[in-house]
């Protein structure tokens, strides 16, 4: 079996080297034909040059141009079709990648992601509300049950990354738009849970800029791929608005608020239109 890992790392001197070392006697206790490509973000410390003493293949960006852009870099020069991602922080059980591709090959799953709710997980409390907002509104968006919409270790298939490579965000939001998109497209995507343990070094994410970049992320995936989801419900709601306007003030003021009520009826009507002209675009794309 072969397998491509793929390492973003910024500024992750802390962390990374036991992470390489425990990837490479895991893979080679497993007996697979791998390989690990650390992509390097513009790290201003040591990252890199742990990484190239660790023997993995480096590859360097000038300057730090975001997490999914390190992981596109690395995908494009991974060499297998079978493909892996995992951070440098030292958060994610690595010791379950030969498990996670078994099951890919095995299972004929297109993605198996680890999902972070196993017995032992470690996320701060200040990010579990914004998170379970954001599942919630995912799970409604694609109409499936997402148990972790953006955890970072999972393995899928090298092709259906370059299906979806020109809808996939340079920033930490790679990981949710891959999510959505191929739960939106019908893929097959198993969830396996994982532990999931306290970073080394410092967080590079901002809760509430990324939190809010996230949202409306959700919504614009969603949009690429089934515009009715988002649409039709917003088009409802002025439906809805419109009566009410007309009853409350055929009920509570002198004159019914014909004008009004016009408005948001047209309103309403021109949205559903747009949905149905855009679901029309997706299906024939």
């Amino acid at each position: 079996m072969e397998l491509s890992i793929v390492v973003p790392a910024y500024n992750e001197g802390e962390g990374i080297g036991p992470v390489l070392a425990d990837i490479q006697a895991t893979m080679d206790n497993a007996g697979f034909l791998y390989e690990v490509l650390v992509v390097d973000d513009g790290s201003e410390d040591n990252t890199a040059e742990i990484a190239e003493s660790a023997g993995v293949h480096l590859v360097r960006h000038g300057e730090n141009r975001g997490y999914g852009a390190a992981l596109k870099t690395g995908i494009r020069r991974a060499a297998y079709p079978l493909i892996a991602i995992t951070d440098a922080d030292g958060t994610y059980p690595n010791e379950r990648l030969p498990e996670f591709a078994r099951l890919a090959v095995e299972g004929q799953y297109d993605m198996v992601v680890g999902a972070r709710t196993g017995d032992s997980v470690s996320i701060p409390l200040a990010r579990r509300p914004a998170k379970w907002a954001l599942n919630r509104l995912a799970n409604y968006l694609v109409r499936t049950s997402i148990p972790d919409l953006n955890s970072g270790l999972r393995v899928f298939r090298k092709e259906v990354f370059e299906e979806f490579v020109r809808y996939l965000p340079s920033g930490f939001s790679f990981t949710t738009t891959l999510t959505l998109a191929m739960l939106s497209s019908d893929y097959v995507v198993r969830y396996v849970p994982i532990s999931y343990r306290t970073r080394v070094g410092r967080s590079k994410i901002n809760p509430i800029k990324d939190t809010l970049n996230i949202l409306g992320l959700i919504v614009r995936t969603i949009m690429y791929f089934a515009p009715l989801r988002v649409l039709l419900p917003i088009s409802g709601l002025l439906l809805l608005a419109a009566l009410a306007v007309l009853i409350g003030s055929a009920l509570f003021t002198p004159k019914i608020m014909d004008v009004t009520v016009i408005v948001i009826t047209m309103t309403a009507l021109q949205i559903a239109v747009v949905a149905l002209v855009a679901d029309l675009v997706e299906k024939r794309h």
